[in-house]
């Protein structure tokens, strides 16, 4: 039986959550952003799942070093969206960051 990858998961599920908050910015009209934050927040689990069907172990860190780099650029892209004016609440984003 085959264990539950907690961070497959993880990141899968934040990517469902970022989808959901780039169409709230959408609404809003805040096109720029939005685009930014679905690119970089969707990117990190989509390399998380590349990784884990690595053909060497340099690939499968590679994969993981650009999540994480994907990872920084939501945080910072979550900051703008708290410091702009008018723009929806994304603490709990961060927090999932």
């Amino acid at each position: 039986m085959m264990k539950e990858n907690i961070i497959l998961n993880k990141t899968f599920q934040f990517a469902v959550q970022i989808i959901d908050f780039c169409e709230i910015l959408i609404e809003q009209r805040k096109f720029a952003i939005s685009n930014q934050l679905l690119r970089s927040g969707t990117s990190i689990g989509a390399n998380v799942r590349e990784a884990q069907n690595p053909h060497s172990r340099a690939v499968f860190i590679s994969k993981m070093v650009i999540a994480m780099k994907e990872a920084d650029e939501t945080g910072y892209w979550l900051q703008l969206c708290k410091a702009a004016k008018n723009y929806p609440n994304s603490d709990y984003l961060e927090q999932e960051i």
